[in-house]
């Protein structure tokens, strides 16, 4: 039943084949299919599963955890006292066990770690005095609140520092895994729709769920984004109050980013946007960036501390676009827009961030995908002399002396490069070799849709890569 993911299941497995007891720890975004992967892996079969509770009191977690002893086999089970307590329980449990490998699951743990619990400390003591001095243990935790798993497990300073043997970042799913999923579920669409589709939902397995096979691409959008009761319409606020304790400050900054389409550094965040520079900021950027919902990258000839934080989720992006501001409350928003110019400029856009997260697929239809790359912007400021700013979104620096400069078009039908258009990528390649001084060969690339149509001025694109491309494994 699972699609891809192999990858992740072989480590899965190889935990569970160790000859030694494996701490695991399976971290990602709402809704990318950790617990199915974990479930699925192992048959549903474990010693010992268990789910925190949302926003709920030490007390009731403890409740909710003796019922899942009680599930598990174990008899005559009280109310744990706290947390040391209910894991002396669990070890109880394990102890009646005779398989070759006991899997213990606990899902949603950031949740169980309510304030003044000892939660933590508790895990530790029972990982560190117990599981670890067996062979015989594989304990996976599991939860959406990414910062938290790395901030309290991770980052650990204390019994639990490098104690996790094994570290799964469950990504979303590619265009190629998407593309097997419309297969295996029988929903009809082209590559075109799609990309079009990821554009909205990325590669959340949870919401191409959601599609239904009777209808088109914009009439799916419209029932689960404009209808009134929509499947989609409340996860926006659901996604990031499940990902974060506090999801206000990092609001602050999501919104912040969503607000300029090649990013902003600290130093804009702070100044234009009056978000304090403090070592909360740095946190706040790590656990975003670790969540995936935005990416660190440098200009070309930048330092380190004026690298751009970028937004680059596709389901945030189209929130803040379409639907946080939306007052019509039209059912039929999406279908109506088809064709129109807002769609256009949106499609383009969102292309540019589909090519982002597929930079190896890129990598590897140039032939180049075990050179060592490093992945940059550029821009240049509006000159006397060299005239008017321009700036590079992708730039692939090689290590084999060679320099792509990618233009990412979102077209219909073929491309066409006209005279006009030459002009700004000759005028593009030219300045850029002139302001860097770079000795590598410089090469354009053209990432598209459906290919690029051959007349007078196509010949200046050395390669052009179709979204056929971005669909490879």
């Amino acid at each position: 039943m699972i699609i891809g993911r192999n990858n992740e299941i072989q480590r899965l497995k190889d935990a569970y084949n160790s000859t030694y007891s494996e701490f695991v720890a399976v971290t990602g975004r709402r809704r990318v299919g950790k617990t199915f992967l974990i479930r699925e892996t192992f048959n549903y079969k474990f010693t010992f599963q268990h789910s925190g509770l949302a926003n709920q009191k030490t007390r009731m977690q403890l409740r909710e955890f003796k019922k899942s002893l009680e599930d598990a086999g174990l008899k005559k089970c009280r109310i744990p006292i706290d947390w040391f307590d209910a894991f002396a329980l669990l070890e109880s449990l394990v102890k009646e066990f005779k398989q070759k490998k006991k899997i213990i699951f606990i899902d949603e743990l950031p949740w169980m770690d309510a304030p003044k619990s000892n939660f933590v400390s508790a895990l530790e003591h029972f990982w560190n005095a117990f599981a670890s001095a067996r062979k015989d243990i594989l304990l996976i935790i599991c939860g959406s609140a990414t910062s938290w798993i790395i901030n309290k497990i991770y980052k650990n300073h204390g019994g639990l520092h490098n104690r996790v043997t094994c570290r799964i970042n469950l990504q979303p799913f590619s265009l190629y895994e998407c593309e097997l999923y419309t297969h295996k579920n029988n929903l009809a669409m082209s590559r075109t729709e799609i990309l079009q589709c990821y554009m909205v939902l990325g590669g959340v397995p949870y919401y191409w769920s959601k599609l239904q096979k009777s209808k088109t691409f914009s009439q799916n959008i419209d029932s689960l984004f404009f209808d009134e009761n929509g499947e989609l319409c409340n996860e926006f606020n659901d996604m990031y109050m499940s990902l974060f304790k506090n999801p206000t400050p990092y609001l602050t900054i999501i919104e912040a980013l969503a607000t300029k389409k090649a990013g902003l550094t600290r130093e804009e965040l702070t100044t234009k946007h009056n978000i304090p520079t403090n070592g909360t900021l740095t946190t706040i950027l790590e656990d975003l960036e670790a969540c995936g919902f935005i990416k660190k990258y440098k200009f070309w000839g930048l330092k380190d501390n004026k690298a751009v934080f970028q937004l680059i989720d596709n389901f945030t992006l189209f929130y803040y676009r379409f639907i946080k501001n939306n007052s019509a409350g039209n059912e039929n928003f999406w279908s109506i827009t088809d064709g129109k110019p807002v769609r256009y400029i949106w499609e383009g856009l969102a292309f540019e961030r589909v090519c982002f997260l597929h930079t190896r697929q890129i990598k590897a239809a140039l032939g180049i995908a075990g050179v060592t790359t490093n992945i940059v912007a550029w821009y240049a400021k509006d000159d006397d002399i060299l005239g008017k700013g321009t700036q590079i979104d992708m730039l692939i620096d090689r290590n084999d002396s060679v320099i792509n400069i990618c233009e990412m078009k979102f077209y219909n039908s073929e491309f066409v490069i006209n005279k006009q258009y030459e002009m700004n990528l000759r005028n593009k390649v030219s300045r850029f070799s002139l302001e860097t001084e770079t000795k590598k060969s410089v090469r354009l690339v053209l990432i598209t849709t459906l290919g690029l149509k051959k007349n007078t001025y196509s010949d200046f694109i050395q390669n052009v890569l179709t979204v056929n491309d971005l669909f490879k494994e």
